[in-house]
């Protein structure tokens, strides 16, 4: 199995080949300007992307861009200052990667990015219908800010719902054993689906 490659992205050319990627992932287009305050990280086998991730060290932060100036009055998380804060953005793997250690060497690859950035903060947003994501973002801790429909300005795109919400740069890292137990478990899902199929089709062949 081709090891992968991590490199942080520098050109235009490949941040926009980054955007179109997590576009075409996740259905969800980020602007080109989100570019100047965040670092790409993409993992690469051979010549071809096949997975990345954002970090925004600085503000202004888009997950909070969608939270309602309500919830920002009435959260404590917002009397917190901003510059402890980061944001995990435009997460996404391709669908090559299959085995559970592939995934959790991304995971693990953007979770010590993150601790090196030293932001106390660490701020996450998904689709709220993704069960997935929501079940990943739960193993670190986090907390939810808000969860409802993203207060969007005119041209934006994003999910229909989101959940915005928050960690520790120490709840990321000291739940790394929780996520590897649960990538192992998804491939020992994975490896029994394919043995259930391979048995159904035997059967059906012998009938």
């Amino acid at each position: 199995m081709e090891a992968i490659k991590f490199r942080t992205l520098t050109t235009e050319s490949e941040i926009e080949f980054f955007l179109g990627r997590f576009e075409s992932y996740v259905g969800v287009k980020l602007p080109y300007d989100y570019a100047d305050r965040s670092t790409f990280v993409a993992g690469y086998k051979g010549e071809e992307m096949v997975a990345g991730y954002m970090l925004v060290t600085k503000p202004q932060f888009r997950s909070l861009m969608f939270v309602p100036d309500q919830v920002k009055r009435d959260h404590d998380f917002f009397k917190n200052e901003s510059y402890e804060m980061m944001e995990i953005n435009g997460v996404w793997m391709s669908a090559s990667l299959k085995s559970a250690s592939e995934q959790f060497g991304v995971w693990l690859k953007l979770i010590l990015d993150a601790f090196r950035c030293r932001k106390q903060f660490v701020l996450l947003m998904a689709n709220q219908r993704n069960g997935n994501i929501r079940h990943i973002h739960a193993m670190t801790g986090a907390k939810d800010i808000y969860e409802g429909e993203p207060m969007l300005t005119s041209g934006d795109k994003s999910h229909s719902t989101i959940r915005v919400s928050y960690t520790t740069r120490w709840s990321l890292l000291l739940n790394v054993p929780r996520y590897w137990f649960e990538y192992k478990s998804r491939e020992r899902r994975f490896h029994r689906r394919l043995k259930e199929r391979s048995m159904t089709r035997m059967v059906t062949k012998a009938s």
